[in-house]
């Protein structure tokens, strides 16, 4: 299925693992939102994490071929993350993993990131704040931010929380925040509903077989 055709998917509830869930069997076929430079640029801005004027810019000074290579990085470096994921969801992180975590890190040491003080004159009052930006020189650059919201997740996430959606043909992962930490869908109105459904389902047969 063309990824055009369908909105992406944020049900994550961590940018990291929406980031994973870029690849994913929404209904019936799987669809592979950044399988090219066009698709990487749209799972971006709709994921928030490139400014829409930088992707813009982006567009219009590299060639297709160049933003297909830089969504061919993108889908190795989801790849290799989903595997670091799926090896330890559900178990708290322990020392020995940073070792596993050494292409993301030499990824994040690519970044070209610096920061700036700037004025908000809001209501009249002008107060500064420091603020980050990133160079974005090339279209590998559209990898830094993606390396950044795995780098947060692996530090600020709980990987005793981290689940795989219990739907039958579902790949989605997420990460539970519920209270009891109860969730088992990616989203009650996809899977958890069809599950719903079956079990109704069951309930009718075996009433009728009764």
């Amino acid at each position: 299925m063309d990824y055009r055709q369908i909105p992406a998917i944020f049900v994550a509830d961590a940018p990291g693992l929406d980031f994973l869930n870029s690849l994913a069997t929404p209904v019936d076929d799987e669809v592979d939102w950044i399988s090219d430079g066009e698709g990487l640029l749209t799972w971006l801005e709709q994921a928030g994490l490139v400014p829409r004027a930088v992707l813009a810019a982006m567009r219009s000074r590299s060639t297709p071929a160049e933003l297909d290579a830089v969504a061919a990085q993108a889908r190795a470096l989801r790849e290799w993350f989903r595997g670091f994921v799926q090896k330890r969801k559900g178990r708290p992180l322990v020392a020995r993993d940073l070792r596993e975590l050494q292409p993301l890190n030499q990824l994040l040491e690519r970044d070209e990131r610096y920061g700036d003080v700037v004025a908000d004159g809001t209501n009249g009052v002008t107060t500064f704040e420091f603020r980050e930006n990133r160079r974005w020189q090339s279209p590998e650059s559209l990898l830094m931010p993606i390396a950044e919201v795995l780098a947060k997740f692996v530090c600020d996430e709980d990987f005793t929380h981290v689940k795989a959606c219990e739907g039958p043909r579902c790949t989605l992962l997420f990460a539970d925040h519920t209270r009891g930490h109860a969730r088992r869908w990616c989203s009650m109105a996809i899977c958890g509903n069809r599950a719903k459904v079956a079990a109704h389902r069951k309930r009718l047969k075996e009433q009728e077989g009764s």
